[in-house]
């Protein structure tokens, strides 16, 4: 079953960024337009591994709808966040925080009011790194093919704000067969009941101007 994101919500989360969005490319068709090494996996001992290492693509931000300069992003991240999602870092795989998070809720960017995945989508993959078999919206999550470090890995990134998110891998479970290795430092949680909440308030129509007599 599909935890779509509510069209109108959609619609206000991408205002103005249509432009941008139309030159982003899908996890799906990244990874088929590329052959993934066999070495790009992530074995739970390996630091070294393909999650365990940092990215090095280059995120186009003239596309995103959020941007901040550098100094404002380090004011508004902790230095952690912005290591990881503001300079594709990678942080500890079973020492961040959501990795063995089990509650019912909405994982948002950590640089924007972007839903990106849900937890009913997230599973146990055993890397030590939050995994989800898909993001709830496909428009709000970019992917490049990531060359570095001599394997060939899909980057995953928030194409609202052009954080950088993880990467996506072939090899996670039915119904997609495939496996989005998410940073924690670049997620925000939301409970459930704060999520229909903030879905509400974000639904609600503009309340028109009084008419003046």
């Amino acid at each position: 079953m599909r935890h779509a994101v509510p069209y109108r919500l959609i619609m206000i989360v991408l205002l103005a960024a249509t432009t941008g969005m139309s030159a982003e490319t899908s996890a799906n068709d990244t990874m088929k337009s590329s052959q993934p090494s066999t070495s790009a996996s992530c074995a739970v001992s390996g630091e070294k591994s393909a999650c365990g290492l940092p990215s090095q693509v280059v995120i186009d931000m003239s596309k995103t709808r959020v941007q901040h300069t550098e100094a404002e992003w380090q004011a508004l991240l902790t230095p952690e966040q912005y290591r990881v999602a503001r300079k594709q870092g990678t942080e500890p795989q079973f020492r961040n925080a959501y990795w063995d998070n089990h509650q019912d809720g909405v994982y948002f960017s950590v640089c924007s009011d972007t839903p990106l995945f849900d937890s009913r989508d997230k599973f146990e993959s055993g890397t030590g790194w939050p995994s989800f078999t898909k993001p709830m919206e496909p428009k709000f999550v970019g992917a490049q093919t990531d060359t570095s470090f001599g394997m060939t890995r899909t980057e995953v990134n928030c194409a609202v704000d052009g954080a950088h998110l993880g990467h996506v891998f072939d090899d996670g479970p039915a119904p997609t067969g495939l496996r989005y290795c998410i940073n924690s430092a670049s997620l925000r949680f939301m409970p459930r009941k704060e999520y229909e909440a903030w879905v509400k308030l974000h639904e609600a129509p503009p309340i028109a101007d009084t008419p003046k007599g």
